[in-house]
């Protein structure tokens, strides 16, 4: 009974919110939290606030807390913070400097997080409460109209539509084949948004050097950067980020929804919060070797125009869209 009191303590404790005060170059910034969210979430509020990327931010704090202030997976509800002090910010701001994504440290393993599972992450208040304090916070910015009667694709960047890690005098040697072709196809069907776990600016670097952002043929209705996303913690695999698509249904809901969703990501952690809306892409990497092998843009670009008449996607297995696309193709043809 004690254990399980005290279990329920931690628990309500750790979605209490936490009211920060950050001080960086001369002015103060107010911060809002979990109990129950990492040091990486409060690096990307901080962000948010400064345009201090979070690998660039040095956090200070008294009483020994500000090496364990280095560990981005640790919990704020572990660390013995008040908002009666203030915490002090180190870094700069990149304005005029696009750092490239190559230093960022590669994800050598994905991983499955279980059907229950996966639904205890979707389905616990203090996650509830993220994605709540994110719509409020994060306002995607329309790069054109939402279409009446779309469906909606959203993309990943590294490895799904570009091999970041990869080096090449021209960055369209490093862009998965058929980009242009597959975004032209299913622009017919889809509004097209990008979210890319990078900053804003990797992504519009990017995106502008493919040619994908004046694109005669098809437009993007929007970019999404990790200031989206958020933090959840998982009891097999510990803290990691994600892509709530809830963001983007509360802000136009009007156009969007569960039933006329789908993201492409490399990392199917990316959409935990709406596992029924995502499809694990192949990655694309070695992009000198791979190049001419790699067709899964096509392939891709069957299923969606394949499934795009379909009343609620959310209804479908996407990790079968190979053989849905096989079988509704023989199905046509017999018809």
């Amino acid at each position: 009974m004690a254990a399980a009191a005290g279990s329920a303590a931690t628990s309500s404790f750790s979605e209490e919110e936490l009211t920060l005060t950050v001080k960086w170059s001369g002015k103060e910034y107010t911060v809002r939290l979990c109990g129950d969210d990492s040091v990486g979430e409060l690096k990307r509020r901080i962000c948010q606030l400064t345009n201090v990327l979070p690998k660039r931010q040095k956090l200070l704090y008294p009483k020994l807390v500000a090496s364990k202030l280095a560990d981005d997976s640790v919990l704020l509800c572990q660390l013995p913070l008040k908002s009666s002090l203030k915490m002090t910010m180190i870094g700069t701001v990149e304005d005029e400097i696009i750092v490239d994504q190559v230093e960022s440290p590669e994800v050598v393993d994905d991983f499955e997080i279980g059907q229950d599972e996966a639904l205890h992450i979707k389905d616990r208040a203090v996650n509830k409460l993220k994605l709540r304090r994110r719509i409020d916070q994060y306002k995607i910015e329309l790069r054109n109209p939402c279409r009446e009667g779309k469906k909606l694709l959203v993309l990943d960047i590294d490895y799904t539509l570009f091999d970041h890690r990869s080096t090449a005098e021209n960055p369209l040697e490093l862009m998965r084949p058929y980009l242009h072709e597959f975004l032209t196809a299913a622009y017919v069907e889809y509004d097209i948004m990008i979210w890319s776990a990078t900053s804003m600016k990797w992504v519009e670097l990017k995106m502008g050097q493919l040619g994908v952002l004046d694109n005669p043929n098809y437009k993007i209705t929007a970019l999404l950067d990790h200031l989206a996303m958020i933090t959840v913690q998982s009891e097999s695999r510990g803290i990691f980020d994600c892509k709530p698509l809830g963001l983007i249904w509360a802000q136009f809901p009007e156009f969007y929804s569960s039933k006329n969703t789908i993201m492409f990501d490399d990392l199917r952690r990316n959409f935990v919060m709406n596992p029924q809306n995502g499809l694990t892409i192949k990655p694309f990497k070695k992009a000198h070797s791979n190049r001419d092998g790699d067709h899964e843009l096509v392939k891709l670009t069957r299923y969606l125009l394949s499934i795009a008449e379909l009343e609620d996607l959310s209804e479908l297995d996407h990790s079968s869209w190979s053989s849905f696309t096989e079988d509704n193709g023989k199905r046509r043809r017999h018809a």
